[in-house]
């Protein structure tokens, strides 16, 4: 092929700039309902340290509990200073988000994950779906939380996000001294509502939502840089930790990890321009991934993911995927399903940015821009198996979020399922990673070899506007 695998057509993108609106807050309260029952024993606790992530100067939490009394479900955490929290809710699923100010959450994540609902007895537990293989039943914590997350959301700024085993209500959101005057506690308070007032309410949040959604980062400008820019998306990060294989293992710094060994590897040579989604532990809303390669002018977009399966142990192996409006298989639905759950589970709300002008012209550049991605991964395919063990079936399509660039050849490479113990030994190997990283580099070098180089193209609107604040980075 002797074109550049980028369509030359220029971007034919709407801009989608909502006007602000202030953030909901919701009103703390101190006062306690009266005749307060006898309080129950917690029902998790957890005060082990992890690495930190953020700034030293930062407010340290130790420790988290969460425990029912009468009507009232509390989530507290233990914490070295005191936090101005800011509330709102949101539906579908119903949530609350709590953001504060930057705190460095020394817990184990795992706390906070949903209680799975034990087989019964003399009855072995029947194998799911795949489709709802990573959704497996579960039962709240206490009262009305189901499960919670905690963590960085963007620079100066870290959130809980609180997931509601039913409707619910705020009945107090506040930081108290500690009992024994060592530190202090940021308390929540949850309390049953109906759910005509939890819709008012989560409509209220959902322009909390917007208003944080359009404010997230853009990426670096398109360069005046013959170079092909490949935009290296590590996925996940921040509060949105991906899958886990026990406490210590986190998709979010696996994949974190593996993006930076490729882009030094991509970047040695000088041939591209390299840009990061991220080059910290921090999330990064889905449309903003895609706008950031969109923004920088990207001739290719390559997301870095690890999969794992709660009941399918003997699944493993790499796998490519691209974007399709039809999913190619059950899995691929899966998967797909459970990576454009990731704003959902950032405290965003989850929808499809539905802002692209559809007419043939736009649709003759996306369909050019597929062709070229199911290319470069037949090519990342037949690369990558020198190093790492492909899937069964190693090329796949669905609807994925973050592979919907018009107009940037995009793919998803899941390296590996960390419920594999051979694929999770390979994905904690420094030099795996390494070798693997080599093997998708020259997949990208063998996609670009024999093409010219053309300059980036720009946005219908001309150039991106500044970013409020900056995660992406151009690293060559």
């Amino acid at each position: 092929m002797g074109k550049h695998p980028r369509p030359s057509t220029q971007r034919l993108r709407a801009r989608t700039l909502a006007s602000a609106a202030a953030i909901v807050l919701v009103a703390a309260t101190s006062a306690l309902a009266a005749g307060v029952q006898k309080r129950e024993q917690p029902v998790r606790m957890a005060a082990a340290e992890t690495t930190p992530s953020v700034a030293s100067s930062a407010i340290v939490a130790t420790d988290v509990l969460v425990s029912r009394t009468g009507e009232l479900t509390r989530l507290s955490f233990a914490l070295s200073g005191h936090v101005t929290p800011r509330a709102f809710v949101l539906a579908d699923p119903n949530r609350v988000i709590v953001d504060l100010p930057e705190v460095d959450f020394r817990i184990d994540p795992a706390v906070g994950r949903p209680v799975p609902e034990p087989a019964p007895k003399g009855r072995a537990t029947p194998r799911r779906p795949a489709k709802a293989a990573a959704q497996p039943e579960s039962r709240p914590l206490a009262g009305v939380v189901a499960s919670f997350r905690f963590g960085r959301f963007a620079p100066g700024k870290s959130r809980v996000v609180v997931d509601l085993a039913e409707a619910a209500r705020i009945v107090r959101l506040e930081t108290e001294a500690s009992p024994d005057g060592q530190g202090f506690r940021l308390v929540m308070e949850f309390a049953r509502t109906d759910a005509a007032a939890f819709a008012v309410a989560a409509t209220e949040g959902r322009k909390a939502s917007e208003i944080q959604t359009q404010a997230a980062v853009s990426g670096p400008a398109a360069a005046n840089d013959a170079r092909p820019t490949i935009v290296i998306d590590p996925g996940h990060g921040g509060i949105d930790a991906g899958a886990h294989a026990g406490a210590d293992t986190q998709e979010k710094v696996i994949v974190f990890d593996f993006a930076k060994a490729l882009a030094s590897r991509l970047g040695a040579a000088g041939r591209y321009r390299i840009v990061l989604t991220r080059d910290e532990d921090i999330f990064v809303p889905l449309s903003q991934r895609v706008k950031i390669a969109r923004d920088a002018g990207a001739a290719l977009f390559i997301s870095i993911h690890a999969d794992t399966l709660s009941d399918a142990q003997s699944v493993s192996g790499a796998t490519v995927y691209t974007v399709s409006d039809r999913a190619s298989d059950a899995e691929a639905a899966r998967v797909a399903e459970n990576e454009n759950m990731a704003d959902a589970l950032g405290g965003l709300e989850s929808k499809e940015d539905v802002s692209e002008v559809s007419d043939i012209l736009f649709d003759l550049t996306r369909r050019e821009t597929r062709a070229y991605s199911h290319v470069f991964a037949r090519t990342l395919v037949g690369y990558i198996k020198e190093t790492a063990k492909l899937n069964k079936n190693p090329q796949r399509s669905a609807g994925f979020r973050v592979l919907k660039a018009p107009d940037v050849p995009s793919v998803l490479l899941e390296l590996g399922y960390l419920s594999s113990d051979k694929d999770l030994a390979q994905l904690r190997n420094p030099e795996w990673r390494e070798k693997a990283a080599t093997s998708v580099a020259r997949a990208v070098d063998s996609f670009f070899a024999g093409r010219t180089s053309v300059q980036p193209a720009k946005t219908a609107g001309g150039s991106p506007e500044p970013a409020e604040t900056g995660v992406a980075r151009v690293i060559h």
